[in-house]
């Protein structure tokens, strides 16, 4: 885990309703507040991306930025689970896995997270009081 004090970062598809949901969650689950935000629509996203010579990335993957490593999907959304409390940190042990089933079951999410659960046309804002959790 990161250093006492120092964030984490996730980029997501700031359009997808089960992205948005899932920070919804986060927020709410964060109480250590290391978490911070961005869409991946965003400038800032693309700007930290860049700095890790991304200069393309698909919408379709989460970005987990975790001690200057990044990490994208079912990976990124492992390293995150260890930050949670029980019971949502024992999903971090599907890590056991082999990344590429992995993977293989974060694609099909992935290529059907619109038709399941559905986009919006704009990211969509947060509440006031998170405001200070997106970058």
């Amino acid at each position: 885990m990161s250093e006492k004090g120092q964030k984490t970062i996730i980029l997501f598809d700031g359009i997808c309703n089960l992205c948005n949901g899932a920070v919804q969650f986060l927020l709410k689950r964060d109480v250590n507040e290391q978490f911070l935000f961005a869409s991946l629509q965003s400038d800032a996203a693309k700007n930290i991306l860049l700095q890790y010579n991304v200069k393309k990335i698909k919408m379709d993957s989460i970005i987990f930025i975790e001690d200057d490593q990044l990490y994208q999907k079912s990976t990124a959304v492992l390293k995150i689970c260890r930050y949670l409390n029980w019971p949502w940190t024992m999903i971090s042990f599907a890590g056991i896995l082999p990344l590429r089933f992995r993977d293989k079951i974060y694609d099909v999410i992935a290529k059907h997270r619109y038709k399941w659960f559905g986009r919006k046309d704009t990211c969509t804002m947060m509440m006031p009081k998170y405001k200070n959790r997106f970058i």
